[in-house]
């Protein structure tokens, strides 16, 4: 297939998952805030910080209040991290390649585009952005039902699933994230009930709570990253979406299980297999934050190999 092509469907699928991981994590801050005593810029600062968006955002706000890591999260076109760039970016690789996507596919990323675009000016979504959350999360995985149900599962379809995959293993981590830097100024709440209202609400931000309750039951902090990181089976997990990009990788280039012929095919291969045989005690006792970080930065790695070796003009690897 055509590289340009190959590239839209990568980086549609990415952008859109990007979107509806923004607003899980505007989601889960919003319920910890309830929750949490303390002062507001405490409780919405480190949500800039987990992004990666700290240096940008201090260029064109004052404070971390409520209002202004909405606006920057959620509507600030100049932050290319934000929900309403990720949809836009989204919208114009599909129009890019509008021939090859059924059209309802098109249709439902040119509607939540149109949403998300109105809500920009309302000032509603600031006080409450639940719904607001809720309705980019809904077109997500509509957009994912659509694709699944309407597209040929060919080479295509697994340049989809392919970045749809690293992007929601690298947002994953970010959602732990956000209950690490929340309680970063002080430990004080560490095994009291605004502890456990806190990881309650990281599974429910992740869509996790229920499979989560089903597998371990009571709600243990070491068990909810296990679960995040570590479960085979769930489909947001990190391993298991690891799993999944490993077969796309394959399946795009041919290559047999436990070989590889490229640089992302063996990069890829490399973070998986670690994650296969880790153990969540080695995580916490390794330090969790510093985990999470390093293994961003090793997606990135994965990402960086799969833009040289099939979206370069001059692929590599």
């Amino acid at each position: 297939m055509l590289s340009r092509v190959a590239n839209s469907m990568y980086w549609m699928s990415r952008y859109i998952e990007r979107a509806e991981n923004i607003a899980r994590s505007m989601e889960v801050n919003s319920h910890m805030v309830l929750d949490m005593p303390g002062e507001e810029l405490k409780e919405w600062g480190p949500l800039v910080t987990i992004m990666g968006d700290h240096k940008v955002f201090l260029e064109r706000y004052e404070n971390a209040s409520q209002e202004n890591v909405i606006q920057f999260l959620a509507f600030d076109r100049s932050n290319p991290n934000s929900i309403i760039s990720a949809v836009s970016a989204a919208r114009e690789n599909a129009r890019i390649i509008r021939p090859s996507i059924p059209t309802e596919l098109w249709e439902c990323i040119n509607a939540l585009y149109l949403y998300v675009t109105r809500k920009a000016v309302s000032q509603q979504v600031f006080a409450s952005p639940h719904e607001f959350c809720q309705v980019v999360k809904s077109s997500s995985h509509t957009f994912l039902g659509i694709m699944e149900a309407t597209m040929t599962h060919g080479e295509a379809w697994h340049f989809f699933r392919l970045g749809r995959t690293l992007e929601r293993a690298d947002q994953t981590t970010r959602l732990l994230d956000v209950k690490y830097f929340i309680l970063l100024p002080t430990v004080d709440y560490v095994g009291t009930p605004i502890d456990d209202i806190q990881w309650a609400a990281v599974l429910r931000s992740a869509s996790a709570f229920e499979m989560y309750r089903q597998h371990y039951g009571v709600i243990q902090p070491d068990q909810v990253v296990e679960f995040l990181l570590l479960d085979r089976d769930f489909p947001r997990a990190v391993l298991y979406c690891l799993n999944r990009a490993e077969e796309s990788l394959r399946a795009i280039s041919g290559t047999h299980e436990g070989m590889f012929h490229s640089l992302p095919e063996q990069r890829l291969g490399q973070l998986r297999s670690e994650f296969m045989y880790m153990r969540v005690e080695e995580i916490i006792s390794a330090g969790l934050h510093e985990f999470l970080d390093n293994t961003q930065y090793r997606l990135n790695v994965v990402g960086q190999a799969i833009f040289d070796r099939f979206f370069s003009l001059h692929p590599n690897g």
